[in-house]
């Protein structure tokens, strides 16, 4: 059974800086696509960034490009999200996904059929 497991979210200023961590455990992770989506209160789930699985190739929403990095440590089975410049708009739960695909252009969060718990992200002014 996959799992995946958030941490490093928190509480921070805006212009800050955040790193996400996402683990992965539970079988071998070959072709496995992974990201993030985040929830602000009151609004619908939106994607934030996915990676494919070599981890060579990022695509992120407009919303955090330039701001976010998203990385891939295949040895570890992991997935980063370093965050800067962060702003109170970024203010969510912030959920790690992973779905078994060499297509890691999902912006859907119906495509993917593994989620993290979700780390709390606030940004404050």
């Amino acid at each position: 059974q996959v799992q995946l497991v958030e941490s490093g979210g928190g509480l921070v200023q805006t212009g800050g800086s955040l790193r996400l961590t996402c683990a992965a455990s539970g079988r071998t992770f070959s072709g496995f696509t992974m990201g993030w989506f985040r929830q602000a209160p009151g609004k619908e789930r939106e994607f934030v960034a996915t990676i494919s699985p070599s981890g060579v190739h990022p695509y992120y929403a407009a919303a955090v490009k330039d701001r976010f990095t998203i990385s891939k440590d295949n040895a570890k089975n992991t997935v980063y999200l370093q965050m800067n410049s962060l702003r109170p708009d970024d203010t969510a739960v912030y959920y790690c996904v992973g779905q078994f695909t060499d297509n890691w252009y999902k912006l859907n969060p119906q495509s993917y059929d593994y989620w993290g718990q979700g780390t709390p992200v606030t940004v404050v002014s």
